[in-house]
């Protein structure tokens, strides 16, 4: 059983910053992917970065490019998601994911994913 706990979240001003973290117990075999995906009140969950287990492949949201940066830490089993330039539309809770043995084709879509973490709120005031 993979167990996934995501922290860091809070409370921010806009223009600031915040970091998250995924740590990810349990094993997650083969060339597995780690994503983060966020839901504001009222709307879906929508798709945040994703990244492979060797760290080479990623993608972003186009709302968060150039602002948001994913990176894994293999030796802690944890994955982060640094969170500049943080704007009021980036308020949801975020989650972490994590679909085993290959990258996921359709990284954007939630249902690729097979382990979730229960959500760290974010909350970016103006």
């Amino acid at each position: 059983q993979v167990l996934l706990v995501e922290s860091g979240g809070g409370l921010a001003q806009a223009g600031g910053s915040l970091r998250l973290s995924c740590a990810a117990s349990g094993r997650i075999f083969g060339n597995y992917a780690m994503g983060w995906f966020r839901q504001a009140p009222g709307k879906e969950r929508e798709f945040v970065a994703v990244i492979s287990r060797s760290g080479t492949s990623t993608n972003y949201a186009d709302s968060v490019k150039g602002r948001f940066t994913i990176s894994i830490d293999n030796a802690k089993n944890t994955v982060y998601l640094q969170m500049n330039s943080l704007k009021p539309e980036d308020t949801a809770v975020y989650y972490c994911a994590a679909k085993g043995f290959s990258f996921p084709s359709y990284y954007y879509r939630g249902d690729e994913y097979d382990y979730w973490g229960r959500g760290t709120q974010v909350t970016v005031s103006s």
